[in-house]
């Protein structure tokens, strides 16, 4: 009988160390080398849309967020707007890639696309590191401001890689979660 509650207090110690501990906050993510990383691989699905010759188009048009910036305008809003403005963004792109992914029969393409929509779930996880408040879509994306609609899949791609060096740049370059304590 000693023995076994031995061993029973031996397991509790090891489990106590070994228990997870409580889960901690995710620190921000502010390195713009991960951004950077997803900019790339948006430029290479881009570049192997380009190269295909059958198999490579979208079945209906979609709707895509506006990739020009007017700086006066970004800069009035606040962090707030900034970033429903680009989370709307990231929405569309998603939606848009995932349409692409299923209109899509050549399978060379998949791997990039399934990659686009890989980063783009990531790129919000860093907005979530930042402490930037969870987007919730609209029933519908024609209540979204700023956006137009295209029915091309290079036209697409190339949004997505435009909206990445944009918009999202601004949003996470100037992020409140990233800037220095300057005492």
């Amino acid at each position: 009988m000693l023995q076994k509650t031995g061993l029973l207090a031996l397991l509790l110690m090891v489990l106590e160390w070994t228990r997870p501990g409580l889960p901690s906050p995710l620190r921000p993510i502010c390195d713009l080398r991960v951004l950077n990383h997803f900019i790339k691989e948006a430029r290479d699905a881009e570049d192997a849309m380009k190269s295909c010759r059958e198999g490579c188009s979208l079945s209906e048009s979609v709707t895509v967020p506006q990739t020009t910036v007017d700086f006066e305008i970004w800069e009035n809003k606040n962090g707030s707007e900034q970033a429903q403005e680009v989370q709307s963004g990231l929405y569309l792109l998603q939606q848009a890639l995932s349409l692409l992914r299923s209109s899509v029969t050549n399978t060379a393409l998949h791997s990039h696309i399934d990659n686009s929509l890989r980063n783009l779930l990531s790129i919000n996880a860093v907005l979530r590191s930042l402490n930037i408040q969870e987007y919730t879509p609209p029933a519908s994306a024609a209540e979204l401001e700023g956006t137009w609609r295209l029915s091309t899949a290079t036209d697409l791609l190339q949004v997505h890689v435009n909206f990445l060096r944009g918009k999202v740049h601004l949003l996470l370059s100037d992020a409140q979660a990233c800037q220095q304590d300057v005492s």
